[in-house]
């Protein structure tokens, strides 16, 4: 018979037995209060529940707070704080743990509250929230000020008399709580409530903070080291003015407000100055002024006085200028005679310059160049001719060719010639254009002799330029005359073999040869017959002479 059946223990299921264990607990430790220090805490889960452990040197037991307690706790928990948790004791069956449940929490002694000070403090100022390139200036006399604090405890009432007894200014105030667990809340949402103020609105936005509070216990102030305070007093627009606690007393809020006071009171003798010492110095630095002013214009009519006696008289001022008045009167006649005669001597001298390039001694050195293009043409036309008298005129090839170059030539000078005419046209009637503009400047009336001499000077241009006409023409026939055309159209013929040369005797021609007879008229292509004799004659023959004598 087996074990089982001798024994009388009552078979529970693993449900059954997690239930009993669950109640029997709960029962046994409704409610408790545990010591310990925080471990594995890592900020709310997504769910908004908190899951952590609490420990000391030899145990350690899992902790949860729920998301609708966790909003509701004073003190929040960090890691490695340790702290006083009070709850319920209760098992999760489905890992066969206990664990406790957290309604509240806080911490273990001022110890623990300092630590978590200090290490929020270390925090914020690695943010920068206590810079002091982040304070802000109080004004000196703000019209509005803005008071957050509790409505009925005595310090809103030394805030308001004293202000009165110094300087009675509008005095706006947002009702919080100063202690408990919505202390904190409440002064983050009346700092930024106050920025949110319009400055033209309804209700006038204050031109300074003073966020005040009484004395008390590290505990009873520490609303006012809450990080969202801290944050908000920083973000603040309005210049704050901390006046939190006794002079001894220090929160985080005194660290990051623009200005600290040691009391509330001496938050309100911060933010508004004594009226009657206003005045007084108001009244001290009128009358200094006053002085100033009456000292100054004394100072000023005594200067002037000096300056007054200084002066010399009217009369001595004026008597040198008017001396030199006089001096110049004397002296004016004849400088206006001696400029006269400068301008004349100048307009003389110009007009032998313009009398230089006048259009008759240009006529003089263009009749000279002239000339001598023409003697050179003659010289150049005689030494052809003479050397055309020792060549043979049979080689009408050489002839064509010095034509050619001739007529060239000759129209080049003809073009030349033309072209110099006209420049010098041109440049006469500039010439005279400008004498006529500096006769009239000088008011010389020698306007009418201008035009005779121009009226004389056109029909000696017009003969020159019809002489050199002519002389073109006859140069140009004379070229024809002396033309290898000319000598074709008496009845003469060049014949050229099939290179283009001149053939100047029978001899040279072969039967077959392929020749070309220029007339004068035209070439004619031709083949030497063959078993003919060339009646063309041995010698070259002389068919024209040509005459000799001037070109002109």
């Amino acid at each position: 018979m087996s074990d089982t059946s001798l024994t009388n223990a009552p078979e529970f299921s693993v449900s059954e037995l997690s239930g009993a264990i669950k109640r029997t607990m709960e029962e046994s430790f409704e409610r408790v209060r545990v010591r310990g220090e925080i471990s594995g805490y890592r900020g709310p889960h997504s769910s908004g529940h908190s899951y952590f452990a609490l420990k000391d040197q030899n145990a350690k037991i899992d902790a949860i707070i729920w998301k609708g307690v966790f909003g509701r706790l004073k003190f929040k928990p960090e890691e490695g704080m340790e702290v006083i948790a009070t709850g319920k004791i209760t098992t999760f069956p489905g890992k066969s743990s206990y664990q406790i449940v957290i309604d509240q929490i806080e911490p273990a002694g001022v110890g623990a509250l300092l630590a978590q000070l200090e290490e929020r403090k270390r925090r914020l100022a690695a943010e920068g929230l206590f810079a002091p390139e982040r304070k802000q200036l109080v004004p000196y006399l703000p019209e509005v000020i803005g008071v957050i604090t509790s409505p009925t405890g005595a310090v809103i009432r030394d805030i308001i008399h004293r202000i009165s007894d110094r300087f009675p200014r509008h005095i706006l105030i947002w009702p919080v709580r100063v202690q408990g667990e919505t202390c904190a809340s409440e002064v983050a949402n009346a700092i930024e409530g106050f920025n949110s103020l319009e400055p033209d609105g309804n209700i006038a936005r204050p031109d300074v903070l003073i966020v005040a509070r009484g004395g008390g216990s590290l505990e009873d102030l520490w609303g006012f080291n809450e990080e969202i305070v801290a944050r908000a007093a920083s973000m603040s627009e309005i210049p704050l003015v901390s006046a939190v606690g006794h002079e001894t007393d220090t929160t985080l809020i005194d660290f990051v407000s623009d200005l600290r006071a040691p009391t509330p009171t001496g938050a309100a003798e911060f933010v508004v100055p004594v009226r009657s010492e206003l005045l007084l110095g108001l009244g001290d630095l009128a009358s200094r002024l006053a002085n100033a002013a009456l000292r100054l214009h004394q100072r000023r009519v005594i200067e002037l006085r000096s300056v007054i006696r200084a002066l010399p008289v009217a009369e001595s001022l004026l008597s040198i200028p008017r001396q030199r008045l006089d001096l110049c009167a004397v002296k004016l006649p004849t400088a206006l005679r001696a400029g006269v005669d400068k301008r004349r001597i100048a307009l003389s001298n110009e007009i032998r310059r313009f009398h230089a390039q006048s259009p008759q001694m240009q006529l003089i050195r263009y009749r000279e160049r002239l000339n001598s293009n023409n003697q050179r043409l003659h010289a150049s036309f005689n030494a052809y001719i003479k050397q055309m008298k020792q060549i043979n005129l049979n080689d009408f090839s050489r002839l064509k060719a010095v034509t050619e170059r001739l007529k060239t030539t000759l129209s080049q000078y003809v073009h030349n010639e033309k072209v110099q005419l006209i420049n010098t046209h041109s440049r006469l009637r500039a010439a005279l254009s400008a004498i006529i503009v500096l006769k009239r400047q000088a008011n010389l009336n020698n306007t009418l002799m201008l035009k005779t001499g121009y009226l004389r000077l056109q029909p000696t241009f017009t003969q020159v330029i019809e002489r050199k006409k002519l002389q073109i023409n006859n140069l140009w026939k004379m070229l024809n005359t002396l033309s290898h055309k000319q000598v074709l159209a008496r009845g003469y013929a060049i014949i050229w073999d099939g290179e283009g040369q001149a053939l100047r005797s029978a001899v040279k021609v072969l039967d077959g040869m392929k020749l070309s007879i220029t007339f004068s008229d035209g070439d004619v292509k031709a083949v030497a017959g063959e078993g003919q004799t060339s009646s063309l004659p041995k010698k070259p023959v002389q068919i024209s002479k040509p005459g000799q004598g001037n070109l002109f």
